[in-house]
């Protein structure tokens, strides 16, 4: 069995350094326990961020709780750390990092396996001694070299560079993967996370060229068997996709990708015509919920990165995961070999 080690396997405790990035506004519980069964490290994602705190809340202990009772390896939670217009953060988002801190506390089963908590969107500096004291480790996604240096000072665990072609909540400034990542493992001393663009053993090799410590990846899991708490709809749309078939539309927090559809349409003439915040994020949850729970792909919006014009097939977690680590090792033995032999003569 090909492993392949890195400080970030080494850290969390799995065998392939292969994460399977938040996908909210939905359910990912049964996406999440096929990945980390696989050897990878699978997410909870949360449920959305229009319901009542309290609510949303028992949700995602309810999901954390299906993935725990479905895989005995470890896995993490993704929180994005909403914040108002005068910079508070959002009671949900608040609600449901206290929610994973709770469940560890509640279960020492739940306690080995939820290891890690993501957060995403803002800064999370209010929160990062709760996460520290619940003993998790602190995945943070960042957009920028700045945002990195940040996270690190804070304290944070990993980081996740996400470039622009990304699924889901991108950057106000673009910065292509290849770019944003050198620069961030060059700036800090921590493991870092490659988002954007991986789907196979040759991206992830690329990803350890670049110096990350592996990728995180969410278009790719979309177009799996094991995604089923999503409508099946969803993944041969991403196999449908085409070179262009994306666009980038205002986000909950900040741009976000994903697929052309009449949903995305609406949402800018809702934007043209004035709707309030509280509409577009009332509609633009309830638009991505449509996509992956109903597969409503016309009306509803569908995340995904520009890597969905390069997957033409959907896969079982099972094989994808290591078979990705066994082909990732084999381009790095082959280029390695190239050296020696360059070397030689």
């Amino acid at each position: 069995m090909t492993t392949l080690p890195t400080p970030f396997t080494e850290l969390v405790g799995i065998d392939y350094p292969i994460v399977q990035e938040g996908m909210g506004p939905f359910k990912t519980s049964k996406l999440a326990a096929a990945v980390s069964e696989a050897g990878g490290l699978g997410t909870v994602s949360m449920p959305g961020m229009t319901t009542e705190p309290s609510v949303a809340a028992r949700t995602l202990r309810e999901h954390i709780e299906e993935t725990a009772s479905l895989t005995r390896k470890p896995f993490a939670v993704n929180v994005p750390v909403g914040r108002a217009a005068d910079g508070e953060v959002l009671p949900v988002s608040e609600a449901y990092i206290r929610a994973v801190v709770e469940a560890r506390k509640a279960d020492p089963v739940i306690a080995r396996q939820l290891r890690v908590l993501t957060t995403s969107a803002g800064f999370p500096g209010e929160f990062r001694d709760l996460i520290a004291d619940a003993g998790l480790i602190h995945m943070h996604k960042v957009g920028s070299t700045r945002q990195a240096v940040k996270a690190e000072r804070l304290g944070v665990d990993v980081v996740i560079a996400s470039g622009y072609e990304m699924g889901g909540h991108t950057h106000t400034v673009p910065m292509h993967t290849f770019v944003l990542v050198p620069n961030v493992t060059e700036a800090v001393s921590i493991p870092v996370l490659l988002s954007g663009g991986a789907r196979d053993g040759r991206t992830l090799a690329a990803a350890l060229c670049l110096g990350a410590a592996g990728v995180a990846m969410g278009t790719r899991f979309i177009a799996s068997e094991d995604n089923r708490d999503w409508h099946r709809a969803t993944a041969k749309r991403i196999v449908d996709a085409a070179e262009g078939d994306d666009t980038i539309f205002p986000g909950v927090y900040s741009p976000a990708r994903g697929l052309r559809s009449a949903g995305v349409e609406r949402l800018t003439e809702m934007m043209r015509s004035g709707a309030t915040d509280d509409e577009l994020l009332a509609y633009k949850d309830q638009a991505l919920i449509r996509a992956e729970e109903d597969g409503d792909l016309d009306s509803g919006i569908l995340p995904a990165g520009q890597v969905a014009s390069g997957i033409h097939d959907i896969v079982s977690v099972a094989h994808l995961v290591p078979e990705m680590a066994a082909e990732a090792a084999a381009v790095l033995h082959r280029l390695s070999a190239a050296a020696q032999l360059t070397r030689s003569t």
